[in-house]
């Protein structure tokens, strides 16, 4: 699989969405990050914007909820149309319940864990969900400095897929940029959540490329089926 670019609206011009929107056409995802100000310190958008989002463009959607209670808020998402909908280990009272409905109302289920959150505690939960999201900076803020001693918890997911003991997507987000993205692509991520590095450059449907076409030269040979393991 070709590494996948999901460009975060969260550095874009919230006043032209759909023009930002149309800037990264040719990117795989289009990254939504919801915050409430109660599961992280900030508030951006909620689920009328993402409705809105949806008209204005065909890139699929990738909505990142950072909010509490996401098992009683996330299947709106789902069910208005997203693509892939990730909800945090920290907040989600019943996290395999919530892929199920995840699931059930069309979307992919993705679950997030923030850099203090180790993996180790959520490989069960995983079995459930078909996104793994790695947080590479503490969540709530654009912009905030890559954190590379995450690539050891990318690695680790890895290796759990490789082997074939979960079937996620392994995704990164936060600090990603020309210059991060080959530490995250070595260590065996899938997909890239890229705001600023998308947002503040000319033509922003060609830092997607360039971000891709890098990610692809760093990324791991996938293992032989020696190196598998049993599902």
């Amino acid at each position: 699989m070709a590494p996948l670019i999901a460009p975060s609206i969260l550095s874009a011009d919230f006043a032209h969405l759909a023009d930002e929107a149309e800037a990264v056409r040719g990117a795989d995802w289009l990254h939504v990050d919801v915050m409430d100000n109660h599961f992280v310190p900030n508030l951006t958008l909620g689920l009328p914007v993402v409705k809105s989002l949806l008209k204005a463009t065909d890139i699929p959607i990738d909505c990142h909820l950072m909010i509490t209670d996401p098992d009683r808020w996330a299947i709106g998402y789902a069910e208005a149309g997203a693509y892939n909908v990730t909800v945090h280990a920290e907040a989600a009272a019943d996290p395999v319940a919530v892929a199920a409905n995840l699931r059930a109302a069309g979307a992919k289920a993705g679950l997030s864990l923030k850099p203090g959150t180790p993996l180790d505690a959520w490989v069960e939960a995983l079995r459930h969900y078909d996104t793994l999201l790695v947080m590479t900076v503490e969540p709530g803020f654009g912009g905030q400095a890559f954190m590379p001693d995450m690539m050891a918890k990318v690695r680790q997911a890895r290796r759990l897929v490789d082997t074939g003991h979960l079937t996620v997507l392994v995704e990164v987000d936060g600090g990603i940029s020309a210059d991060t993205i080959e530490q995250a692509a070595e260590a065996g991520a899938d997909c890239f959540v890229a705001g600023s590095a998308v947002y503040s450059a000319q033509d922003p449907a060609a830092a997607v490329a360039q971000l891709r076409a890098t990610a692809a030269r760093h990324r791991p040979a996938p293992p032989t089926p020696s190196q598998a393991g049993p599902a």
